[in-house]
């Protein structure tokens, strides 16, 4: 319902992916080692660990206009991810998971207003949950994708609407997806463990 509320249309893409897809998107160089891989034929094929790659193909099927955005597209899908067996844990960190996830394809100028929007719709849906949730700025990892410049003004818009929402967040230095900074959105477990349940990335290669 905060999906239909908020201007969402509901996707929903293949488990079984082309490694031309991941080639393309640079996630095969980076993170080729942590996905389920099987030939089909003659061609290689990995079971998706993330859904961003097939979002950018629906976006890229058809001709856009910038009058068109933002365009806001989620799913709720299957992953799979070959984590290592001394990671695996509870429902926190498992190989096979089904992710609620959103692709917001949008102008420069509307970038922060989408992201504003976002936090106050996760702040919403967990505070249902009764779940205290604490926020972290993840900024640029050493193996990176795009240059400094870029990824210092996305960790700018990120941090302005963390600022413009209230929300007090410590900076995860280096903790960045390769392709893109994001806002963790942390609990504690029973044991006072911190797990990140979701985040809110600022992809600006995926383009």
């Amino acid at each position: 319902k905060l999906q239909d509320d908020h201007g969402y249309t509901e996707v929903s893409t293949p488990i079984l992916v082309k490694k031309k897809l991941f080639e393309k998107s640079g996630h095969w160089e980076f993170y080729k080692d942590d996905m389920f891989r099987l030939k089909v034929e003659k061609e290689e094929y990995a079971l998706k660990p993330m859904n961003c790659p097939e979002g950018a193909l629906i976006y890229a099927h058809t001709k856009r206009s910038y009058r068109d955005l933002p365009i806001r597209l989620a799913e709720i899908g299957r992953l799979h991810r070959n984590e290592l067996s001394g990671v695996l844990g509870g429902l926190f960190r498992v190989r096979q998971f089904t992710q609620d996830d959103a692709h917001i394809f949008c102008r420069q100028d509307q970038v922060k207003s989408e992201i504003i929007t976002t936090l106050e719709m996760i702040q919403e849906f967990y505070k249902k949950l009764g779940l205290p949730v604490t926020y972290g700025l993840a900024t640029r990892p050493k193996k990176a994708l795009g240059d400094l410049k870029t990824w210092q003004a996305a960790e700018k818009v990120l941090s302005e609407a963390l600022e413009e929402v209230g929300l007090p967040y410590q900076v995860l230095k280096g903790e960045g997806a390769f392709y893109a900074p994001k806002i963790h959105f942390d609990i504690k477990d029973s044991l006072g463990r911190v797990w990140t349940i979701a985040t809110a990335q600022l992809d600006l290669q995926m383009p």
